[in-house]
């Protein structure tokens, strides 16, 4: 017999994204400020003071019960951000160069 679990408080989008029903937060979201920070149900609540207990309750809970797919998401996007190249600033030289190209 297959028990179907629901998670108050948390709501799927079209695209399979699971989050806090009414708000903006993804469980993604709070399950990687676990994940990397090791922040507490109650450092959630401090650092998200829009959210209620059962909230952040609901999408950890969430975020266990899926831990390893969850987890295996989350190392996935911060691997793609390190592969990213960070931009360099432009100097003052360049700006006015390209400036003076436009004829600004």
């Amino acid at each position: 017999m297959s028990a179907t679990i629901s998670y108050p408080h948390l709501t799927n989008d079209p695209d399979g994204t699971v989050r806090i029903a009414e708000t903006r937060y993804k469980v993604r979201h709070l399950a990687a400020e676990q994940y990397f920070y090791g922040w507490s149900a109650e450092e959630l609540l401090r650092q998200h003071p829009d959210l209620r207990p059962a909230e952040v309750y609901a999408a950890l809970t969430y975020f266990h019960d899926h831990y390893d797919e969850l987890v295996a998401s989350i190392e996935q996007t911060a691997s793609d951000h390190d592969r990213v190249p960070i931009a360099q600033a432009l100097s003052r030289e360049e700006l006015l160069k390209r400036r003076a190209a436009q004829g600004a």
